[in-house]
């Protein structure tokens, strides 16, 4: 465990876009659509739509949002077909990043992806140049100032449950990490206990990464991100960048 969250550079996000609710209602409200159309309406036996609802919640939107994407999931009644697909690419100094995205118009997406690359001096590859460098991992959040128990507690009961790790980082976060089949379990578990799960969600993580120090080339990654997670058909950024906390901030 160590101060400084390898977690907090994997999807970089920012107070700037979460401010913007009306551009994020719109992303979740097209998980939620997708969701409910692929494995149906009722969340307790539809897991990508139980993570999609606990983001919706905790972003605030309005139920009547919610229950608008999950009834045009169900009933198909705006005769939009979004499709999912992974893009994959480079950023300044080799860094690897994936996008998840969302789209009605595959060929109209891509072009403006790739503009995007090209113009924060990265590119986009081919499908499979970054991917097997990323696992899909269950990720939950505690908030330290919530916590009735200490870091080594909080470890133990966190193994015990079937976690791979725990971090906290210098927010005042403890991000916990399990393979996806011992998700639930482990987050059932730590409710059981009484440990206040803040959020929890599946994202990509990577196997190893890559420390950037220059200045330059940090703001040069971060922008890209910015940039990327600004489009409208992306839902989720990954990278496997570690900026340190002094230069990032």
């Amino acid at each position: 465990m160590s101060g400084h969250s390898k977690w907090a550079n994997t999807k970089h996000r920012k107070a700037r876009v979460d401010e913007q609710k009306g551009k994020i209602f719109t992303k979740i409200a097209r998980e939620i659509l997708v969701a409910a159309r692929v494995g149906g309406e009722d969340p307790n036996a539809n897991f990508r739509l139980r993570l999609a609802l606990q983001k919706a919640r905790d972003n605030n939107m309005p139920n009547d949002n919610i229950q608008r994407a999950i009834q045009k999931g169900v009933g198909s009644q705006d005769g939009s077909i979004y499709e999912q697909s992974n893009y994959e690419g480079y950023a300044a100094g080799g860094v690897a990043v994936l996008l998840e995205v969302m789209t009605d118009n595959k060929n109209r997406t891509v072009a403006e992806i790739r503009h995007i690359f090209s113009r924060h001096g990265g590119s986009l590859g081919e499908t499979g140049c970054v991917s097997w460098m990323f696992s899909r991992k269950g990720l939950l959040s505690v908030n330290e100032s919530e916590l009735a128990m200490d870091e080594d507690d909080l470890m133990l009961a966190a193994l015990d449950a079937g976690a791979e790790d725990v971090e906290l980082d210098d927010g005042g976060s403890y991000s916990i990490s399990a393979e996806l089949d011992k998700f639930e379990t482990v987050r059932q578990q730590l409710q059981d206990q009484g440990i206040p799960i803040a959020s929890f969600e599946v994202a990509m993580l990577p196997s190893t990464s890559i420390e950037v120090t220059d200045p330059e080339m940090a703001a040069r990654i971060i922008r890209l991100m910015e940039a990327l997670e600004d489009h409208d058909d992306v839902q989720n950024v990954y990278a496997n960048f570690d900026i340190p906390d002094a230069l990032l901030a």
